[in-house]
């Protein structure tokens, strides 16, 4: 399929991190727009190149290229990919303003403690203080989760329909799967099960593994 839109991703990666790479966040943008899309494959530890580098300064994916307009960093490319689409951005000044509020508040409210409670049990494992300070960490994510199940409730999303802001929090949350700490949260679990459902998910989640070469897709 030719596309005007061009991703780059990783052709390969450890195990644990098939299905889980960022540029599945951008993916899922994509299949929720209706919009088609081509990859750049780069290696996992690969050195990049200038030009590269000159698209996204870190090195890392997803980058993201249509015509003259390039973007990097997965908040920033499904913003301009719900700017396009009502789909994942409501055109409503007050629904905009809350999807754009919840997709920032998943990056820079949420994630930040999830990632430090994951990080510790897995960069860690051999260390005396590892269980004290995971047990910190798994405060501090309580602290971050309890307030977003209360706000979600009994609702379907966050704001009443599906949106960028949802996308980007159930992205986030799929980080804990080999943890129990949302087992203390059923409404949130729920949450991210009803997100990993959506068809546009799944088709984005099996176009990742698809593109993993020379490794085994994983459930």
């Amino acid at each position: 399929m030719t596309s005007d839109v061009r991703i780059s991703v990783l052709g390969t990666v450890p195990a644990g991190g098939r299905g889980f790479v960022r540029d599945l966040r951008v993916r899922w943008a994509l299949e929720e727009a209706g919009i088609p899309y081509a990859v750049e494959k780069l290696g996992f530890m690969a050195e990049r190149s200038p030009e590269y580098l000159a698209e996204q300064p870190f090195g890392q994916v997803p980058a993201y290229r249509e015509g003259d307009v390039t973007l990097f960093e997965s908040g920033a490319i499904v913003l301009h990919i719900g700017e396009k689409s009502e789909a994942l951005l409501p055109r409503d000044p007050r629904g905009r303003g809350r999807a754009i509020s919840w997709l920032f508040a998943a990056l820079n409210s949420i994630e930040p403690e999830i990632w430090n409670f994951m990080m510790v049990g897995l960069l860690y494992p051999d260390q005396p203080w590892r269980e004290d300070a995971r047990a910190i960490r798994r405060k501090q994510a309580q602290w971050r989760l309890r307030p977003l199940a209360a706000h979600l409730a009994d609702k379907e999303w966050l704001e009443g329909r599906f949106t960028l802001g949802d996308l980007m929090l159930v992205s986030v949350l799929r980080a804990l799967r080999d943890s129990d700490l949302l087992a203390e949260f059923p409404t949130l679990a729920a949450y991210r099960a009803r997100g990993e459902a959506r068809p546009a998910f799944q088709r984005a989640l099996a176009a990742q593994l698809a593109d993993f070469e020379d490794q085994p897709a994983a459930a």
